[in-house]
């Protein structure tokens, strides 16, 4: 008897298990959007009227750069910086309209989830009521041992029938258990798919956002440009000649700081070097999704007067969100531009100081979303690209630094601070 109640109590228990398994998936399941009338074929259709939609912008888009580069391999002078402020901000509205549309296509995803997500629950329903039939049946029919169902029937047929059917009830049950399991897993990995959709469409969000005020900036740098210069390429020339003395005079002087820094640094305790320590930081639907690398770590060319390029360019269209490497705390947000046209050293940019004793610079932002002393984690979006500071165009600078050894000064007639330390290349933790 004692064996009967405890079997009892078994099915007690598992009952209230399922109860309780289901009511929490039904909990987590309202939090999907599915709200809408619409019918899933119509869902359908509209999700492929999008990417169609987005396809065609993105072709838009790719047209756009090659504009972006044509226009960039013109005359270096006035009449270029103000075709690479338009062309830049053609881009910036067709890349807006796609945050548009891409949203527009994910609730709409999110929609047709809610769809699935209604017949898995309505197949586990089916599966938990029975499993509780067969539970209450086997309850119902609990024996202790073979002999006693011998012993209850007529004949040796009739117990034998009786054994291989409460046999085949205990197999149902397993078949049932395992099919429940199998639903259950695939709905935690449709609301999966829901949350990450949501994530998507609350970047676009920021994304688009962000991007509306990067064209009003832009408009607004080329009004200056205009202003500063009165429309004349003499005027245009000469200032862009006193900007880049004022910026090699800068540029000699972090460099005179920078290598005495490094004269006494000990290299071996660096981390080791070990790809993939930190993340891309750039996510793109075009140029494979992670931009061209224009410049790298140590490479010398005319920009730099024949010195080695102190961090890692990568060229991405203005607005391209830029995320954080790795885990870490914000440990300068700064400007050095004094003005939209005098524009110095790095512009705006974001420092942050990682467990591994690395600190990441991420440079020439067009617009920062995240203050100093906030703590990121590797792929928070953090900003987005531009061409602030010292730039022949839009593109993201990644540099790093052994973070103790940064000193944060300030170099007039730059505005701001600038990091200054003993360098180091990100491309041997990438």
């Amino acid at each position: 008897m004692r064996t009967q109640g405890m079997h009892k109590l078994f099915v007690v228990l598992l009952l209230a298990v399922l109860a309780l398994g289901a009511e929490g998936l039904r909990t987590r399941a309202q939090t999907v959007n599915g709200g809408t009338q619409r019918t899933r074929e119509e869902l359908e259709s509209l999700i492929r009227a999008r990417a169609q939609e987005l396809e065609k912008v993105n072709r838009e888009l790719e047209t756009a750069e090659g504009n972006l580069k044509t226009t960039k391999d013109q005359k270096v002078g006035l009449q270029r910086e103000l075709n690479t402020l338009q062309a830049s901000i053609n881009q910036l509205q067709l890349n807006m309209r796609a945050d548009e549309i891409a949203s527009q296509k994910l609730n709409l995803e999110i929609d047709s989830l809610g769809y699935d997500i209604g017949d898995i629950e309505a197949s586990m329903d089916d599966k938990r009521s029975a499993i509780a039939h067969i539970l209450r049946e086997l309850q119902t029919n609990d024996q202790d041992n073979l002999l006693v169902v011998f012993l209850k029937n007529k004949s040796l047929a009739d117990a034998v029938l009786a054994t291989q059917s409460l046999s085949n009830i205990k197999s149902q049950l397993s078949v049932d258990i395992a099919g429940l399991n199998n639903l259950h897993q695939e709905l935690n990995d449709k609301l999966d798919s829901v949350g990450d959709k949501k994530a998507e469409v609350e970047l676009h969000r920021q994304n688009l956002a962000a991007r509306k005020s990067i064209v009003e900036d832009q408009k607004g740098s080329r009004q200056v440009v205009l202003d500063q210069t009165k429309n004349k390429e003499s005027v245009y020339e000469q200032q862009l000649s006193d900007l880049k003395k004022q910026q090699d005079t800068i540029a000699d002087e972090i460099g005179k700081i920078e290598d005495e820094l490094r004269a006494s640094f000990n290299v071996s305790i660096l981390p080791t070097k070990r790809l993939g320590v930190f993340a891309w930081p750039v996510q793109m639907v075009a140029q494979g999704g992670r931009g061209i690398i224009t410049q790298h770590f140590g490479e010398v060319s005319y920009l730099y007067r024949g010195k080695p390029h102190n961090g890692l360019d990568i060229g991405v269209p203005l607005g391209t969100p830029v995320f954080a490497v790795d885990d870490g705390v914000v440990i300068a947000v700064d400007n050095n531009d004094k003005s939209r046209w005098n524009k110095y050293q790095y512009g705006k940019y974001i420092l942050i100081r990682h467990k591994n004793d690395i600190a990441t610079l991420y440079a020439h932002l067009s617009q920062q979303v995240v203050v100093k002393g906030a703590e990121v984690k590797r792929g928070s979006l953090i900003g987005y690209s531009g061409a602030t500071g010292y730039a022949t165009g839009p593109h993201l600078h990644l540099g790093a630094y052994w973070a103790p050894s940064i000193l944060m000064q300030s170099f007039p007639p730059a505005a701001g601070l600038v990091p200054v330390g003993v360098l180091v290349n990100p491309e041997d933790y990438l």
